[in-house]
């Protein structure tokens, strides 16, 4: 048994031990610290956490307590959807500045789980809330259909991790452009059912084959733009603007145009490219 003279040790200086942790901190390698783009993941995982509290707090609770309306709180709601835009923006960003700067180790890692708990997570809740406050509403369908977006953006994150694609496409939804829609697709205020059965359809895209462009260059700038022209639909419809529920409405509608038009006309470029392939083929065999 070995006894340190305490006197001795305060002489000495810090014991051996700590002087070896310390130069295992030092001997750390870059590729494992956090960048600036990882930064902005973290942002993103922020923002996704605190759309599921407001969506608590502001929806949930009040219906709970017997304070609500009998539907989605206006202010709640729009601070919800602004949450998930917001982490979509810094989605957005921080794939743009990895490919500028440094990326560390963790960087595809740590955007898989912010995405899931964004984009995943907080939509699913968010549909979930909406089934149980709504007038027309079913609570264990709209579980059942949250469970579905959850379950296809977690498949989508997997398989996106395992996979190489070409560059400049995505195989299936992109799950930031998936939660948009079913959000959308809440906000539109239609019928229960039909609006259940798009949002299980929303799931089944972001699992499917279908290529959609990744947000680069003027495409990533459009979409940039988009959000905000969204986020200023959500601010006037929650603060009663005049005129701001139908520029809402017109909003989530071209969100859900747009995603029921690209699988339509990424289809008929493989039909098409299908159907020139198999005429040169003929035109080689003879």
């Amino acid at each position: 048994m070995t006894v340190t003279d305490p006197d001795t040790e305060r002489a000495t200086g810090p014991s051996n031990w700590v002087s070896e942790l310390e130069d295992e901190v030092d001997d750390l390698p870059l590729s494992t610290r956090l960048s600036i783009a990882d930064a902005l993941t973290l942002g993103n995982a922020i923002c996704g956490f605190m759309a599921v509290y407001f969506t608590t707090t502001g929806v949930l609770v009040p219906h709970l307590m017997g304070n609500g309306n009998g539907g989605m709180s206006k202010h709640s709601a729009a601070n919800a959807v602004t949450l998930m835009l917001l982490a979509s923006v810094f989605d957005l960003f921080d794939g743009l500045v990895a490919r500028k700067l440094r990326s560390s180790a963790m960087g595809a890692e740590l955007d898989n789980l912010s995405d899931l708990i964004s984009f995943g997570l907080a939509p699913a809740y968010f549909v979930i809330v909406w089934g149980i406050v709504s007038d027309d509403g079913h609570g264990k369908l709209a579980a059942a259909a949250a469970v579905l977006v959850l379950l296809a953006v977690v498949l989508r994150l997997a398989r996106f991790s395992c996979t190489t694609l070409p560059g400049g496409v995505f195989q299936g939804m992109p799950s930031p452009f998936g939660a948009m829609t079913v959000v959308s697709l809440v906000l539109l205020e239609l019928p229960f059912v039909p609006t259940i059965l798009a949002i299980v359809g929303v799931a089944w895209l972001m699992v499917s084959r279908v290529e959609y462009p990744k947000p680069r260059g003027r495409l990533a700038l459009v979409t940039f733009c988009w959000t905000l022209v969204s986020m200023g639909c959500l601010a006037a419809w929650s603060l009663g603007v005049p005129g701001g529920h139908q520029l809402l409405q017109a909003g989530c509608a071209l969100q859900c145009a747009a995603a029921a038009c690209i699988p339509c006309f990424a289809t008929t470029r493989r039909v098409h490219d299908f159907r020139a392939s198999r005429r040169e083929a003929r035109a080689t065999a003879r």
